[in-house]
Parts: structure tokens; sequence; C-alpha cells
């Protein structure tokens, strides 16, 4: 058991040595999952250095430490709480919506399609002859909904 020994001559230091040892790993590996422990090990290092209790509760604590800052992290952290300065980025038609574009065939029985850019996209909406420019008002899956302009 000379390993533990070794470890054991360090007291609350080892937390210390654990959180630089998970912050080595966090810069290596991928992702952020173990920057969390990280700081957990840092928490329950300084709560040992500060007070005398036993390796048990330590590992308790670490325990308990860890499970609350990947909880605080992931609410926190979270890509849905972060404003988008592009909410629409991934959803093209939505861009669209207010645009003025030019119909390419027409639309007939509320169905044609219109130009936007180099593109053709399918169109709803009231009928209007080739040529006929009309507003995109809305969008329902990929086809556009169109209104006279």
């Amino acid at each position: 058991m000379p390993i533990v020994a070794f470890f054991a001559q360090f007291g609350p230091w080892n937390w210390l040595l654990l959180a630089v040892a998970l912050f080595g790993l966090e810069a290596v590996v991928p992702g952020i999952h173990f920057v969390w422990f990280g700081v957990a090990a840092i928490l329950v290092g300084l709560i040992a250095l500060a007070t005398d209790f036993a390796w048990q509760w330590q590992f308790a604590a670490f325990a308990v430490a860890s499970v609350a800052t990947v909880f605080i992290a992931r609410r926190f952290a979270r890509s849905d709480n972060a404003p988008s300065d592009a909410p629409d980025l991934n959803d093209r038609g939505a861009q669209y919506i207010g645009r003025t574009v030019v119909v390419e065939n027409a639309i007939e029985s509320g169905r044609g399609r219109v130009r936007v850019a180099d593109t053709l996209w399918q169109a709803e909406g009231d009928d209007a002859p080739a040529g006929a420019r009309v507003r995109v008002t809305g969008v329902r899956g990929n086809v556009l909904v169109v209104e006279a302009a």
C-alpha cells in the first residue's frame, strides 16, 4: 500500500490535485464534461482545508458537489437561454417573410411556384399570374404562404 500512503500524506491537497487533473482532462477531451467535477473537487478541497472531517465525508461532499455543479451548469448553460442575433438562421422559409417575390408558375387553385433569388419555392395563396409580384406572409413546412403585393 505505498501508493495509499503517498496520497495520504497530501491530505486535503489531494482534492486540489484531482481538480488540476480534471482540468487537464478537460483541455484534452472535447466537450465540457470534467470542468464541473474539477470545480466540485476544488470546493471539497477548500472545505477540507478549512475543516478537518473524515475522508468518507469528503467523498460524500464531492458526490453532492459534483451533482450540484452539473445541474447548475446545465440550467444556466443551455443553448435555448442564449438569445440569438439570427433566430431564423436555420429556417430558410421564415427568412423570406415580408419579402416581395415574383410568381414563376402561376398560382392557380391556391398553389404555384415563386422565385426567391435563384431558387423556386412552392407557394400557396390567392391566384396570381406568372410574373406577378406577391409578398410572403408565412411558411407551412417548405411552402411559402403569399398574398398579392
